[in-house]
């Protein structure tokens, strides 16, 4: 209780420190708006910090917001002595494929491999993360693929089952 009392003495009430964490500050909150930068829904207004944003969807496939490109997320294992599916899982397809990670030789073998397994054209199928890691994102072209997400996890899934 003393020392309670001594820092009581030193910093006045503490009552008054909590208050003032909890309150806005006076100043923010009369700052003016300036015109044309959105009239109060940027990231630090109240309007934003109010809404419910929509959870990422998780899986290995998905479709871009933007763009209606399909999303594959790969688990390459490079190196096997042949090409497949291993397993299929909500981090990514699991893919082995029969080329050594050198000068990109199992990124190449991973697009045809899976142009062939998909029946598309190797130019719908594009590389876009992951050229030096395991862990690759592969956009298929919203032109060529004529397959929905859900067709896709069950053509990886009747591959990996095969291959097993």
């Amino acid at each position: 209780m003393l020392q309670y009392q001594r820092l009581k003495a030193i910093f006045g009430n503490p009552s008054n420190y909590a208050r003032q964490w909890t309150e806005p500050a006076a100043s923010v909150s009369s700052m003016s708006k300036k015109p044309g930068k959105g009239g109060g829904t940027g990231k630090n207004s109240k309007a934003s910090k109010d809404e419910v944003k929509p959870a990422p969807a998780a899986g290995p496939v998905l479709v871009d917001g933007k763009t209606g490109n399909l999303i594959v997320k790969i688990l390459a294992k490079p190196g096997a002595k042949t090409s497949g599916i291993t397993d299929v899982s909500e981090e990514g397809i699991g893919c082995q494929i029969a080329a050594p990670p050198i000068d990109g030789e199992a990124n190449t073998e991973l697009i045809k491999y899976l142009s062939k397994l998909l029946d598309l054209r190797k130019s719908d199928i594009s590389l876009d993360r992951g050229s030096k890691s395991r862990q690759k994102t592969i956009v298929l072209d919203k032109a060529g693929c004529r397959h929905s997400p859900e067709q896709l996890l069950v053509i990886f899934r009747n591959e990996a089952s095969a291959g097993v």
